[in-house]
């Protein structure tokens, strides 16, 4: 298995993670930012060690990619789309046909942004980069924020994983349950099935 290598974004100033431009946060603290009704803006490719897998997971990036970078030109973007489908770069684990690579360029070019931004995940906390914070600390605040409600929606149990996974530790139904200060029978009754393929997902990367 190759290692992802990310130095041809770096180099060229590709832009593959980016916080919310437009929503507002409920409240902004020195570690990053909670927003109370989450937002869709906040897009980090490539944070955790978890590799693309599928067609549709390599055209969502492409897609992201794209929409990040909409000043590049299409040749740049083409070289990109190339770097990130070539298995031996790290980024996927299968090797994608020139043909549905030409497709998926062709098919991503014509999106229009202004009416059709990607899909995205639902986000409550968003830490910075450089917050500081260990694992604890973030388990702390997510627990604080988020697991006052004595619930559990799909989008707080994906916090709960992603802070989780992290730590590079395997994510289990107690564990969330743990941060979120409520029971494993509520995380049961919340998690969708996406989340739970996810979740057995990271969980093969550790």
């Amino acid at each position: 298995m190759f290692d992802r290598n990310l130095k041809y974004l770096n180099d060229n100033r590709i832009i593959y993670r980016r916080d919310p431009i437009i929503d507002i946060p409920t409240k902004k603290y020195d570690w990053g930012w909670y927003y109370e009704h989450g937002t869709y803006e906040c897009y980090a490719l490539f944070r955790s060690k978890a590799k693309i897998t599928t067609y549709k997971s390599l055209k969502w990036h492409l897609i992201v990619l794209r929409y990040l970078n909409q000043e590049i030109t299409h040749l740049q973007f083409d070289t990109l789309v190339r770097f990130i489908s070539n298995k031996k770069n790290g980024c996927i684990i299968f090797n994608c046909p020139k043909n549905t690579i030409d497709k998926m360029i062709e098919e991503v070019n014509l999106i229009d942004f202004d009416s059709d931004r990607p899909k995205n995940k639902l986000r409550k906390i968003i830490f910075r980069d450089n917050s500081g914070l260990n694992i604890k600390q973030k388990q702390q605040i997510i627990g604080k924020l988020i697991g006052k409600q004595k619930k559990a929606t799909p989008e707080d149990i994906y916090e709960a994983m992603l802070t989780i996974n992290d730590n590079k530790e395997k994510i289990t139904i107690k564990k969330i349950a743990t941060i979120l200060n409520v029971s494993t029978r509520t995380i049961y009754r919340n998690i969708s099935n996406g989340l739970v393929r996810e979740k057995i997902f990271l969980n093969e990367k550790i």
